[in-house]
């Protein structure tokens, strides 16, 4: 089965004014084929997410216009603004709507269902969209939409921006898409407003930045983010955030901007894999977001000099929102428009830098979490996810069912290049369950096609086995498929196992389910409102690789070694020198040294050059036999 939303790389959609011209193009043959004689634009099969909808489409229509002069065009604007006015313009308090600071109001508000009643906690980012779509409809000359209409639509978006921010609370989601969204809303009505009108509304857009939205941002892997449904990020609206926070930058000149996007740019491009795919996230765990995200990605990947265009959208949405029949759907509409009023072009090339969280080489990646444990690890076209055992996941050594991969203390962390070898090592301090201190040394070393992980840590009780993913999916063209397999091979004996209990709780790689189908399954929240990361964490097993030690490591030590995206035999030795411990390879030496004067671990690295000069370590050929364990039974 291919995961749903995981689909093509942003940066092949073709970005020239024809190319947009041409959706412009079909989406306005689309609206005047459907408009009502009431002057609807929405789609018949459109119920949620419906309150902005048909001014959406309104404003692609302005767009379009504008710059193809249709004289088709006048009309239906006129025609389907009105409906917007007459219609989808709500003043009464909807009943049932929780969030309210201010009773009977009498500011006008976008519904999310058009029922009265009916799900109304979707209303305030309803309201957010609708402003955003008659902003972008303000924009238009006074030649296409007329004096006395401009004049109507104006006075809405003044009311909508009160309801937002004086008749409830402010985000009561605690989603950061739809509060910077609604900061946008601000800065561009406040550019329609007369000056001294306009500046009270552009500082308290700022001000609410400032005080609400930046002020609570969340902490992860060493960045600051806009907090999104309770997470830092969300696969979905994350990028959503950035394409807010690039078209605050556009219209306001705020630095705060471009430094928060920055910031969410750098780590977007630090946890997506070389190939696009990306899981894990607050609200939708694989449920990326298309053509909302082009803005964002396109405009601060410029910016950071990074390639996020390599971010897999959902190519059903890839120019505008549609429903399941391919119809344009006028939700969102306004990141349409900014994208094509935007040529920033997309930066293609991957950041040279260095990054904390990332090892990124050719087509293998690892993105790593605030604990520097692998979160997906990519070779040979094949993600691997952390696996779970005994209600731990991660990636590191396994000793009497305790898994060691939680620091115990600082990380430290040392990357080279060096002979055209990129690596990583990543000390921690870790303690198991007979209390003593040990620090697990782990060493990624990547030639661009295949991944080199090594692990080595003090002596451990019992029969420790490294675990070393969960294989999750695998490329498949454009598309993303699952799989329960992948290209491994490893120094030590080799097994691929599952869990023997059923249940929610135990994800078995070989079912037809997806990671976020399991996590929502655990969730404490209904799909949808839940937070599935939180859900997967209840996970106790999961499909797992278990590598055990290589058989001739130092007496002090045992030593994993597993090699990602192959099956050739694998060779691996260690041992101690008079430079410190020395891992050799067919394929490079590192000798991992002594701490420096700041405590920071010495790593240097060379290419094997001829044939390897150490042949000590027999050789493990060993093929992945896949077989049920019975939970809290381990190798022996």
């Amino acid at each position: 089965m291919h995961l749903l939303h995981q689909r093509g790389p942003l940066h092949d959609l073709p970005d020239t004014p024809q190319a947009y011209d041409a959706v412009l193009a079909d989406v306005v043959e689309q609206a005047l084929a459907r408009i009502t004689p009431a002057g609807n634009l929405e789609h018949p099969d459109c119920v949620d997410d419906i309150g902005d909808t048909s001014l959406g489409i309104t404003s692609l229509l302005a767009l379009a216009w504008q710059r193809t002069k249709d004289p088709r065009l006048p009309e239906a604007v006129h025609h389907s603004l009105d409906f917007h006015l007459r219609e989808r313009v709500y003043v009464e308090d909807n009943p049932g709507y929780p969030n309210l600071r201010i009773r009977n109001s009498g500011f006008p508000y976008a519904r999310y269902t058009l029922a009265a009643g009916a799900h109304p906690i979707g209303d305030w980012p309803s309201t957010v969209w609708a402003l955003l779509q008659a902003v972008n409809v303000l924009d238009a000359p006074d030649d296409l939409i007329g004096i006395d209409r401009r004049a109507r639509l104006l006075q809405v978006a003044r009311g909508y921006w009160r309801w937002l921010t004086e008749a409830t609370f402010f985000n009561p989601q605690e989603a950061g898409n739809q509060a910077i969204g609604c900061v946008v809303g601000g800065l561009m009505l406040a550019r329609r407003l007369p000056p001294q009108e306009g500046e009270s509304v552009r500082a308290r857009a700022l001000e609410l930045y400032t005080d609400e939205i930046r002020a609570h941002r969340v902490r992860d892997r060493g960045a600051l983010l806009p907090p999104e449904h309770g997470g830092a990020y969300d696969n979905n609206y994350g990028p959503i955030s950035l394409s807010f926070l690039a078209q605050a930058h556009r219209i306001s000149g705020e630095e705060v901007f471009a430094e928060d996007g920055d910031a969410l740019a750098r780590y977007i491009d630090a946890r997506l894999t070389n190939g696009g795919f990306d899981n894990g996230g607050p609200r939708y765990s694989e449920q990326h977001s298309a053509f909302e995200s082009v803005l964002g990605l396109r405009y601060f990947g410029a910016r950071i000099g990074a390639d996020l265009g390599r971010y897999r959208g959902d190519s059903r949405w890839a120019r505008h929102a549609a429903k399941a029949d391919g119809g344009v759907d006028g939700h969102f509409a306004w990141m349409l428009v900014w994208q094509i009023q935007d040529t920033t072009p997309w930066h293609r090339e991957p950041s040279p830098d260095a990054v904390r969280h990332q090892l990124r080489a050719g087509t293998v990646s690892v993105a790593f979490d605030s604990h520097l444990t692998p979160a997906v690890v990519e070779a040979g076209g094949t993600y691997y996810l952390p696996a779970a055992v005994n209600r731990q996941h991660g990636h590191g050594p396994v000793t009497d069912g305790f898994l060691l991969c939680r620091p115990m203390g600082e990380v430290r962390v040392r990357d080279v290049r060096a002979d055209g070898l990129t690596a990583k090592l990543v000390t921690k301090p870790v303690v198991g369950r007979d209390h003593v201190l040990r620090h697990v040394r782990s060493l990624y070393v990547s030639d661009g096609t295949t991944l080199w992980t090594t692990v080595a840590v003090e002596r451990l009780p019992g029969t420790p086995y490294l675990l070393a993913g969960l294989p999750y999916a695998e490329d498949d063209g454009d598309r993303v498929r699952r799989t329960a397999t992948g290209a491994v091979s490893s120094a030590g004996p080799l097994r691929l196992t599952h869990p023997a209990a059923t249940g929610p709780d135990h994800f078995d790689a070989r079912a037809d389910l997806t990671q976020e189908q399991a996590a929502f399954a655990l969730a404490e929240d209904p799909r949808g409102y839940g937070n599935p990361d939180t859900g997967w964490r209840h996970l106790i097993s999961s499909t797992a690789l278990e590598a055990d030690p290589i058989p001739d490591a130092p007496e002090d030590l045992h030593v994993f070694a597993v090699r990602y995206g192959t099956t050739e035999p694998l060779e691996v030795s260690a041992e101690w020198t008079e430079v410190g411990l020395t891992v050799r390879t067919a394929g490079f030496t590192a000798v991992i040294g002594a701490e420096d004067a700041h405590g920071e671990p010495e790593l240097t690295l060379r290419a094997q050059r001829g044939p390897e000069a150490d042949r000590r370590v027999r050789v493990h050929a060993w093929t992945i036999r896949s077989h049920p364990r019975p939970l809290g039974q381990f190798p022996t």
